[in-house]
């Protein structure tokens, strides 16, 4: 396994092909098997984990995370099924945070014990409804520049009848837990990625699950730009040096290939680029979008898709230097349209409305994602 390595420049988009996409479910340790989508670059393509034991002649499994939706989620249970140890059920969903692309596919194991942190059932409290988010990806006007990003980036995913699980156990700070005789140790990390976070490592193994505080990228599997909505970026990176302290070898990242410590120091160091570019751009009193826009000319990472999603992360560092409210998510994700558009288009206006009924929807039709 290698750190993340800069490919190819990410902009104009490829492409954005609609169809669910593949997938790989492939071993990294004894007992661990990590569910990867194919490409694993794109919103809500996020990486799952399978973990299997057996205690006392009795096996287990579980979830580290569940895929996006149903569709994808049913993929990653039948992918499973002939790994678990003869009588294993599927017993624990473990979740890294709140994010729908973590946690929607969960109803693929119903009978599944859903464990996360207090802080993520308080997100997820004010969350919408996946029921909403299908419709204003599936229903909404795409001649608004809102429609047409949700579209084209989450009109794969299918959530028409999508409920949202009520957990079995939440808790603060760190919890033990085992699925047989394979130790899991859930790290509750500050508000970074969201206010909720966690990380799951497995002692006996040495790997982690690092959920959306790590994206990577490599030769062969470039990723995208990581998206942040709680912050400041400070926590992420502190979230990045958890990781690390638990001294773990092989790294699942929320998004993007498995790596090994050098993968996770290199996501780190671009997260210290970011941070002090910000406070650098801050300082001149440059604004949050145009700040977004003159980091992404910088061409740090050129390997990472989905550059336009620095004018959330950016602006999330902003509010946090200033001292500022929240922004409602469809302000923000108005914002990040308007800059895929621009990055796509550098010599042509949006050819539809740019407000419209729609785009003034209430917060709650739009989810977080990574």
């Amino acid at each position: 396994m290698s750190s993340s390595v800069p490919l190819a420049p990410a902009h104009p988009l490829p492409p954005h092909d609609s169809s669910t996409s593949a997938a790989r479910l492939f071993r990294v340790a004894d007992g661990v098997h990590v569910w990867r989508p194919t490409p694993g670059h794109g919103w809500g393509l996020a990486n799952c984990g399978l973990v299997t034991g057996s205690s006392a002649g009795t096996a287990s499994a579980a979830w580290i995370d569940s895929p996006y939706d149903r569709t994808l989620a049913d993929e990653f249970r039948d992918r499973c099924a002939p790994l678990l140890p003869a009588g294993a059920e599927l017993e624990w969903l473990f979740v890294t945070h709140g994010n729908g692309d973590h946690l929607w596919g969960w109803e693929a194991v119903p009978q599944a014990r859903i464990v996360y942190t207090r802080e993520t059932a308080g997100h997820i409290a004010h969350e919408p409804d996946p029921c909403d988010l299908h419709g204003l990806v599936h229903h909404g006007d795409r001649e608004t520049l809102v429609g047409w990003y949700l579209h084209r980036h989450f009109g794969r995913y299918l959530w028409p009848r999508t409920t949202l699980p009520t957990p079995a156990l939440t808790f603060s700070g760190v919890l033990e837990a085992a699925v047989g005789d394979t130790p899991v140790r859930m790290i509750q990390i500050p508000s970074a990625h969201t206010r909720g976070d966690a990380i799951a490592y497995l002692p006996r193994q040495q790997v982690c699950f690092a959920g959306d505080v790590l994206f990577t990228s490599s030769e062969d599997e470039p990723g995208d730009h990581p998206v942040h909505w709680a912050g400041p970026l400070e926590n992420v990176i502190t979230g990045c040096d958890e990781v690390l302290a638990t001294g773990a070898t092989v790294i699942v990242p929320g998004h993007g290939p498995v790596v090994d410590r050098a993968g996770v120091h290199h996501h780190r160091d671009y997260l210290c680029w970011l941070r002090d570019g910000v406070l650098r751009l801050h300082g001149l009193g440059i604004p949050a979008p145009e700040a977004a826009r003159r980091l992404i000319g910088e061409n740090r990472d050129p390997a990472l898709h989905l550059p336009e999603r620095l004018a959330i992360t950016v602006a999330m560092q902003y509010r946090h230097l200033d001292g500022a409210p929240e922004v409602p998510m469809l302000e923000q994700v108005r914002g990040l349209a308007q800059l895929a558009w621009e990055l796509e288009h550098p010599d042509s206006p949006f050819p539809g409305p740019r407000t419209h009924a729609s785009d003034a929807a209430p917060s709650s039709g739009l989810a977080e994602v990574g």
